[in-house]
This record gives structure tokens, sequence and C-alpha cells, in this order.
């Protein structure tokens, strides 16, 4: 049977009609509303971001973070690192071209006009193609190569393989360029988690590449754009320190010890490029963290679908317990879940080492790394927001290729987890039309692709050679994947039974959290599945660091 990837390639202009269509379906989602519309006095995120913009272009740098008349902790103050201050002057700047009202200190409070909120949506169109969009190309030609790469055309020797390659790169950049709940986020709700997100991928690329104190640089802005990346921290510190201790280039202790003092050197030159305006005294550096860290709001932000709230309906956590024992126990919990991961790369695996020589962490053990990383964070950590979600989402986009099925449902159940946040915005409609898009986009070929990939898995000589645990996770995915249309009618069916539970059934005045409740616990099950998994995958990588097409034709350059 056909799908939608069997009319569509991956040459130049395929890849220009995928990345138009992307843009479009950003221009129509920015449409809606957003968080806070004409809600006064505080509003929501978008007269957040417009504030900083407004703070950025008025204040000098240095009293971004200090409070005063004007920009003190009670109407959103910039709680994000430098980058994202500086990313705030430029839209600003834009902002001030067009309409200067719109950012006039203090008197712009909530302002909303219509010609404003146009220049403010195609300022995160503008981060998007100057920064997501190029990361997801980058990403996917590093990891999946292209069509006319000398190793791709070498090692498909057959029609099939080149077409199944092909489908797995086209999979991978629909997968991360019309991910619903980034869109809705970010073009709906009104964020820049693009810059951050893009920044990483960025570094993941450069690392994929062989470019590491290049990805370091990177990632090193990615956090300095939005704390959050710390929720990949581990990854890329425990990739970088296990490819130091174990690439072949680094033979003796010298060399490692000399590429681990690069890889530092290199974050703290990038820290300290970014931080430079506030470096010159503790008090200024004390202001920032103060800000960026507020770990006053508490163990987490409404209703989120992680392990804290979700099991806060047997456990009064917040009642139970004083403050800073929950920061410990968030802390403790958080490493311990992330733990396997990063010790996988450290170690350097794969066991086996690749093309016979020195063993060595993998890209795809980084991506992977990444992922087990984020969802310990979201599941586990202090002050979490239902958008965190989109951290854990990145990699799993990427590895479409390596993971369709995954990539293909992971995304919707994302945007269900915050329905509750995106029906309060007003853009119910888009995050309808968003999941239905990706849905009907991905579910064909991203089913197909997986049966393919499983077929040549199962009829593998490795496999055959592999342990117990590795054939029984193999014969389950299997087994899911010959009843996938029931298990996924089964999902929508759910998924279309709660929203219309809360359409039409009103919840009881004791239980007035009812609703919210269901959509998260619902949503926290297919994430503690999805986790579990993904740290298993992560120890059974193989030696040539993953399963799909992709993955053979790129295994010289790790």
């Amino acid at each position: 049977m056909s799908d939608l990837l069997d009319y569509v390639g991956d040459d130049l202009s395929s890849t220009a009609i995928i990345v138009l269509l992307a843009v479009l379906v950003r221009v129509l989602t920015g449409l809606s509303l957003y968080s806070g519309a004409g809600d006064a006095p505080k509003y929501g995120d978008y007269e957040a971001q417009r504030h900083w913009m407004e703070l950025t272009i008025n204040l000098p740098v240095r009293k971004w973070y200090t409070d005063s008349p004007v920009n003190n902790a009670s109407y959103w103050p910039l709680d994000y690192p430098p980058l994202s201050g500086y990313q705030s002057w430029l839209c600003g700047q834009a902002m001030r071209a067009v309409e200067p009202a719109s950012v006039e200190l203090v008197k712009s409070h909530g302002y909303e006009t219509p010609t404003s909120k146009i220049v403010m949506r195609w300022t995160v169109i503008a981060a998007d193609l100057l920064v997501y969009f190029p990361a997801c190309l980058a990403a996917v030609y590093v990891f999946y190569g292209s069509s006319s790469s000398p190793s791709a055309l070498s090692s498909s020797t057959s029609g099939s393989a080149a077409a199944t390659a092909r489908r797995a790169r086209v999979l991978a950049l629909i997968a991360l360029l019309f991910n619903p709940a980034a869109i809705i986020i970010d073009h709906g709700h009104f964020q820049y988690n693009n810059v951050s997100l893009g920044l990483t991928l960025a570094a993941a690329a450069a690392i994929g590449a062989g470019r590491q104190l290049l990805g370091a640089a990177l990632f090193s802005l990615a956090l300095n754009h939005k704390q959050m990346a710390l929720f990949f921290a581990p990854a890329f510190f425990a990739h970088l320190l296990g490819w130091a201790l174990h690439s072949e280039r680094h033979r003796g202790v010298g060399p490692k010890i000399l590429m681990v003092s690069k890889l530092g050197l290199t974050v703290i030159a990038t820290f300290a490029v970014c931080w430079a305006p506030y470096l010159s005294s503790k008090e200024a550096v004390l202001q920032v963290l103060t800000r960026i860290f507020p770990v006053r709001r508490g163990l987490y932000e409404d209703y989120v679908a992680n392990w804290w709230c979700t099991s806060s309906l047997l456990i009064k956590w917040k009642a139970k317990f004083p403050a800073p024992v929950l920061l410990r126990a968030a802390a403790v919990t958080t490493l311990a879940a992330g733990a396997p991961a990063m010790a996988h790369q450290i170690m350097g695996r794969p066991a086996q080492p690749i093309g016979g020589g020195v063993r060595s962490p993998t890209r795809w053990g980084l991506l992977r790394c990444m992922a087990n990383s984020a969802f310990a964070f979201y599941m586990f950590s202090y002050q979490v927001h239902e958008k965190s979600i989109l951290l854990p989402l990145l990699p799993i986009t990427l590895l479409a290729g390596e993971e369709p099925t995954l990539a293909a449902w992971l995304p919707i159940l994302a945007a269900f987890s915050m329905f509750p946040l995106l029906e309060r915005d007003g853009v119910s409609l888009p995050y309808i039309s968003l999941c239905a898009l990706y849905g009907a986009v991905m579910a064909g070929p991203a089913l197909s692709l997986a049966r393919q990939l499983h077929r040549a898995q199962a009829s593998s000589k490795a496999r055959r050679r592999s342990g117990w645990l590795k054939q029984a996770v193999t014969g389950l995915s299997g087994w899911a994947l010959r009843h996938w249309v029931v298990l996924a009618s089964l999902a929508v069916a759910g998924n279309l039974g709660l929203h219309a539970a809360r359409l039409i059934l009103p919840p009881p005045e004791r239980l007035p959290w009812l609703h919210d409740r269901a959509f998260i616990t619902a949503a926290f099950g297919g994430f503690a599945l999805t986790s579990i998994y993904l740290q298993i995958s992560q120890w059974l990588e193989g030696g040539d660091g993953g399963r799909g097409p992709a993955v053979k034709t790129q295994r010289k350059c790790d």
C-alpha cells in the first residue's frame, strides 16, 4: 500500500516545499488567540515577551535583571538567561521600528494592537527561519545523510534500500518541522522555544559531524538562551566525556586530559561572552541567577503530566513536605532516573567496537541519551512546566527514521497533555487542526517504515545472536506493529472520549480539577512507558549505533 512518502522526495525542491508548508502552518496558527489575550492586568506569556522587549530596549543591559519601579518581580520580570535578553532586544528594535508605542516604557503594558501582534508573530517565524529550520536541515543531513552523499550511494546497493533511507530522511524532517506541540506553544500560546531547541539541535548535529568543540559552544548558547536546556546537559556532558575518554584520537592520559580541558574552556568562554555585562561584580551575577532559578515557585506549575503532579492525588507532596525537602528529593530522583543513560555514554557504549576499532559513544546514543535525560528532568525535577515536554520531543522527532511510530504518536500525546493550558489560552482549534494534520501525515508512513525496520532487524544475524532482552523487545515491538491499527484506534477513542467528557460533562463541585487530572494521568502513563522503552533501547544500541538504513550509510563517521 502506498503512502505520502512514496510521492515526496528529499531533493532540494521537495525540501523547499516542505519548509514552505511548515511556514504556512505557523502563519495560520498565528491567526489564533494567545496566552493572556485581553486578560488584564497581567495578561499572559505574549505580554511577558513583549514586556521583555520593552525593558531591554529602554534599560541599560546591567539593569535588565535589577528590581526597580519599572522592572519589578510583580510584572513579568525577565527570568531567562542573557542570550534570551539579547534576543528580546533585537525583537524590540523591530517592534520600535514599526510601532514605537508598542515598546514604550511602562506605558505599553498590555499593548495589543493588530499591527504589533503581526510583528510579534513574525519575530517567532523569523527565529524559526534563522535558527530552528537550518538546525533541522543540518541535523537530518548529519544523522541520515543525503540521497547524493557518497556514503549513501555506495551503501545503498538496491533501490529498496535507497527508498527506505529516503523515507527515513523525509520522515525525520517532517516530524521536526510539523511537531504540533512545539508549533502550538511558540506560534499559538506564544514563546521562543525554537531558538533554544534549534541551538540544541545544531549542537547535536555538530557533534554528530565530528565537530565536538563547536557542539559544546552551541549547546552552551542554548543554555544561555533558556535554562530549560539543562534538561539536556547530562546527555551532552556524558557523551562528550565518553568521546574524550574513548575516541581513537585520544590515546594516552595526556591527550584525554587535553581534550577534556579544551571542552571545558570552550564552555567557559561561551558563557563568559554571554555573561560579559554581568561579570564585573558578584552582585550582578547573583541578580541574574536569582531571576532565572526561581525555586520559590514550587514543585510544579498547574497540571503537569509528571510524577510529582500525577501522584499528588494520592500523596499531597506540597502539603506534607517543606520546599527544601522537595527540592532535594527532586534532585535525587532526577539524577537517579538519568544516571543509566549517562553511564551508557561515559562508558563508551556500544560494547562492541564500531568497525573493529576502539569503542566510542555514537551519535545515535547521544540522541537517545538526550531523550532519556530530558524525560528524567520532566518526570522528576523541581519546578516543571507543562511546556517542558517539548524537550524530550526534540531528539525523539529527530529519531523518526529510527523510531518512526514513537515519533508519530508522542508529539500528539504531548499536545494532549497540555490541552488544559491550551484551552485556557483559546487555542483549541489550532490544537485540533495541528494534531489532526500531524497524525494524518505521519501515521501511515511511520507504520510502513517501522514494519520495514522490524523485518530487517528480525531477520538479521545480529538479532539471532542477541540476548533475551533484545529478543523480547523485538518480539514485543513486532506484536505492537501487528496490532497497531487496533491500539491506535483505542488510543484515539480514549482521547476523543476525554475531550467529549470535558466538553459536555461538568466536573463535580468538590472535584473541579477532575478533567485536568484525567488528561495528565493518561498522558503520564504514555510518557512513563516511553521513558522505560528509551532507557532499554539505549542500552540495547547495536554496534552500528542504531537499526535503520540511514545508520549504515553513516557508520564510518562515528
